[in-house]
Order: structure tokens, then C-alpha cells, then sequence
């Protein structure tokens, strides 16, 4: 049965992907376009002599000849100190984005599968289509809305690349600890369940993961390498299409793998699943 789950969540996660890459293609990509300008603009700035006046050609026509011939060679010479581009802008904002979407959706969407028949009935006597839409729900809220507060996506021309394993390392463990606080409450809020009732379990057990994510977050370091001259909008809308394209995710793969799971509850291996959590 967990083999069928797995095909299952990765039909849908590819689904998702496509939905995602259209997103993120309308909504995404032009911003990371306006960002790669901004990024060029500043590289222009500091490359020396990019401040001087340009000489004046026009009163010197009759050399005109000798200085376009003198030109090509140090064009030439320029052009093979400049890094050739692997993967042109096209490729990446077209093939590239749409194999690395579908390819991360279809991957998350088998994962999903899993993690939920490692918690069908371990979280609740919940029905198959509920239980997936509170993994989503949980796993969207600790995965990525609480790490995102702290560390928040950044588009290009955003962030020191020196410090981008130490970036890496910190977002990561946000990620960790919000995941392991998460699994903690939902633990907590099954031992409560019995004498505090079903509202008043849950609440203390969000009370308790926000307590520690809250504390968590207030020590790890802040880190903020926004430079002052980036436009706002453009970082605004950039965080914009990445937390669209994570709940166009999570929702797609939440609701359409619990309505797949619950077609498939009535089959005998399904039962055997179920009542194995007794």
C-alpha cells in the first residue's frame, strides 16, 4: 500500500509543479529579471572608470579609422576576461525553471506520501483526507511560513556570497528545530487529548510550538544583507511568488492526495494500514 501512496503523492506533487511553474513563470521570474538588472547596474558602478567621462570622437573624425582598428583588438581582449555565460537567461527563466519546479514538486509530493503513512492514525482518528490536510497545514506552517519569518527568501543581487554557507547552515536549522518542535506539539496534544478535550489540547499544543519556535528564532543571529539601494517593491513581490508558489504547492498536494487516499481507503491493504496504528 505505501508503494501506491508514494505513485500517488508523486502524480500529484507533478501536478503541483506544473500549476508552480506557471506561478512563478508570471509572477517570479520578472522580478528576478529586475533584480539581475539591479545586480548589473551596481557591478558597472564599481568597475573603475565606469564614472569617467567617455572622449569626445566627434572632433576628431579624420582618426576615426585608426581608433576603431585599435579598438578591436582590446575589445577582443575584454570579451575573453569576461566569463562566458553556461546557461543563458532564457534557458534558465524557461527549461531550467521548469525542471527544477516539477523535478522539487514531484520529489516533495512522494515525501508526502510518505510522511503520511507514517502518521495516518498516529495523529487522530482523523479520515484520510483530513489527516493529509493537516500535514499540509503543519507542514507549510513549519517548514516554511515559520522559517521564512526569520530568515525571508532573498531574489539576486541579495546577500554577501561569503556568507552563504553560514546563511544556509541557520535557515536549515530554523527549519530543523521548527519540524521537531511541530512533531513535539502534535505528540503533546495526543497525551492531553483525554483529559482536556479535543479545542484545548490543540491550543496548548500550538501555544507550546510557538513558545519555542518564538524562542528559537530571538537566538539565533539576524542577518540582513540587503543592500539600501534595492527597490522595495522588487523585494516585496520577489518573497511574494515564493510563499505563493509554496501554498499553490502544499495546498494542491494536501487536498488532492487526501481525496486520492480516501478513494483508496475502502481497499483491504488501506484497513491493514489503518488498523495497524492500534
Amino acid at each position: 500500500m505505501v508503494g501506491i501512496l508514494l505513485t500517488r503523492g508523486m502524480l500529484v506533487g507533478f501536478v503541483a509543479g506544473l500549476l508552480c511553474f506557471g506561478f512563478l513563470k508570471l509572477v517570479g521570474e520578472p522580478q528576478v529579471d529586475r533584480a539581475i538588472a539591479f545586480e548589473s547596474a551596481m557591478e558597472a558602478r564599481e568597475k573603475p572608470g565606469a564614472g569617467q567621462p567617455q572622449h569626445d570622437h566627434s572632433a576628431h573624425d579624420h582618426s576615426m579609422h585608426d581608433h576603431s582598428a585599435s579598438a578591436t583588438p582590446k575589445s577582443a581582449e575584454m570579451a575573453k576576461d569576461e566569463p562566458e555565460e553556461l546557461v543563458s537567461r532564457s534557458t534558465q527563466a524557461g527549461l531550467g525553471l521548469f525542471t527544477g519546479v516539477t523535478v522539487y514538486n514531484t520529489a516533495f509530493g512522494g515525501l508526502f506520501a510518505l510522511v503520511f503513512a507514517l502518521a495516518y492514525r498516529r495523529m487522530g482518528d482523523f479520515d484520510a483526507r483530513t489527516t493529509s490536510a493537516l500535514l499540509a497545514i503543519c507542514g507549510i506552517i513549519a517548514v516554511y511560513f515559520v522559517p521564512i519569518m526569520k530568515y525571508p527568501a532573498n531574489p539576486p543581487a541579495v546577500g554577501n556570497p561569503e556568507t552563504l554557507g553560514m546563511r544556509t547552515a541557520f535557515y536549515f536549522a530554523m527549519i530543523a528545530i521548527s519540524l521537531a518542535a511541530m512533531i513535539a506539539a502534535w505528540m503533546l496534544r495526543n497525551r492531553l487529548l483525554q483529559r482536556h478535550g479535543g479545542w484545548n489540547a490543540a491550543l496548548m499544543a500550538s501555544a507550546a510550538y510557538f513558545i519555542v519556535v518564538i524562542c528559537v528564532a530571538l537566538a539565533l543571529p539576524e542577518v540582513n544583507e540587503v543592500p539600501d539601494a534595492f527597490p522595495a517593491v522588487v523585494l516585496w513581490q520577489f518573497r511574494i511568488a515564493s510563499a505563493g508558489a509554496q501554498l499553490i504547492m502544499w495546498t494542491v498536494i494536501g487536498l488532492a492526495f487526501g481525496a486520492l487516499a480516501e478513494r483508496a481507503e475502502g481497499s483491504r491493504n488501506f484497513l491493514r494500514l489503518k488498523t495497524a496504528r492500534y
